[in-house]
């Protein structure tokens, strides 16, 4: 029997995710007059509620600028759903927005949840923006599926060549959580390090669900590495932190971008440890970075990290795509934004000229940043 294409890729979603394909309507378009909706997926209660405040800030924030400078015709709703940052909530939140809310643009996190509702949204052909999530294989998820965010396969050779030319590491442990993301990095260690003239001398997964670090830590020392490398996120990767400072390894801890959270950066035992994040530098003189970063503060009373940058950004996108479809007289739905994008390819957004490629990713430069302490970190590469 012959498959189409384009179920034939909407099915091996569905498969990649573990999930079955639910039915989902595609898009209506809202009537004339009534609000767009922007949709959100992030955790809002659980161990990983900090990241979904975060992100929600920075989404906030886009909105009010876009409603300050009249952008758009008609006023924006953001509808936010709890994924807890896990899949079948995820799914249930999707298929709320996709079929009753009518959402046309929808903010992801997380790399299994991201990978969960993505055949809902491509079926449906509302864009999904994920700033958060950094697996590799979230790039080409689908037509409609963006990453505002570097992946892992950028940020992990960036740290690698930071340790290994600036710090004389040769020796790398991992603790990695169960689950897409971990594995994700675990295989660009085991690619990375060699090139390097490194090694990983031992890899340790844990649960997500574990907070006592103690017998992995002790396992952890005696690999006798030079640094150890943390893929986890939310409350545990604090727990990680200080059963690896508990039992005795003073070496280099290191991670990517979940490490910029305030619950880290403020941790006594964090200081020293480096992270990697796209190159952001708030005190720019461009007026897009200029503006978010005071009226961030001012608003929060707070110093923006890359993932209020990074979700301010996909929700800013959205304005402006959606101004040039307004313009041109269209519908503003997934196929008309998506058009607008690959037509535009670059805009101006906080961290500078930004670019998509063909596949919806922007693409950006990478800087490492080291945690001071008291929430401070500074870049130390980029």
């Amino acid at each position: 029997m012959h498959i189409a294409p384009t179920l034939r890729r909407r099915g091996l979603l569905a498969a990649a995710a573990g999930l079955p394909l639910p039915f989902v309507r595609a898009a209506r378009a809202q009537p004339s007059g009534e609000p767009y909706v922007m949709g959100t997926l992030f955790p809002m209660s659980g161990p990983n509620a900090e990241y979904g405040e975060a992100f929600t800030r920075g989404a906030q924030l886009a909105l009010s600028h876009i409603a300050a400078d009249n952008m758009l015709r008609r006023p924006i709703r953001l509808q936010a759903e709890d994924s807890q940052a896990l899949p079948q909530p995820s799914v249930v939140g999707m298929n709320k927005l996709v079929n009753v809310d009518r959402a046309v643009w929808v903010l992801v996190s997380w790399t299994a949840t991201s990978k969960a509702v993505a055949p809902i949204g491509d079926r449906a052909k509302v864009i999904m923006v994920n700033g958060g999530a950094v697996g590799p294989d979230l790039a080409g998820l689908s037509p409609y599926f963006w990453n505002v965010i570097a992946l892992a396969h950028l940020e992990v050779p960036v740290m690698v060549g930071y340790l290994t030319r600036q710090r004389n590491v040769k020796r790398v442990a991992l603790i990695y959580v169960d689950d897409p993301l971990g594995d994700a990095i675990l295989g660009q260690l085991r690619a990375e390090l060699p090139k390097a003239g490194a090694e990983l001398v031992g890899s340790f997964s844990v649960p997500r669900a574990a907070q006592q670090f103690g017998p992995v830590a002790a396992r952890v020392r005696q690999t006798r590495p030079d640094a150890v490398y943390v893929a986890s996120f939310g409350g545990q990767q604090s727990q990680i932190i200080k059963g690896l400072r508990d039992n005795g390894v003073t070496q280099i801890i290191c991670s990517y971008s979940a490490f910029s959270i305030d619950s880290v950066r403020q941790l006594p035992e964090a200081v020293g440890a480096l992270y990697t994040t796209q190159k952001l530098d708030f005190e720019s003189g461009d007026p897009v970075t200029r503006r978010f970063a005071a009226e961030f503060r001012a608003r929060y009373n707070q110093t923006p990290v890359a993932y209020h940058a990074n979700y301010y950004n996909a929700a800013y996108l959205f304005g402006l795509l959606a101004r040039q479809v307004e313009q041109a007289g269209g519908e503003v739905n997934g196929d008309a934004l998506r058009e607008a994008m690959l037509r535009t390819r670059s805009f101006d957004l906080v961290g500078g000229r930004g670019t998509f490629d063909e596949q919806g990713n922007l693409m950006t430069q990478m800087q490492v940043n080291e945690i001071k302490g008291a929430g401070r970190s500074e870049i130390v590469q980029g």
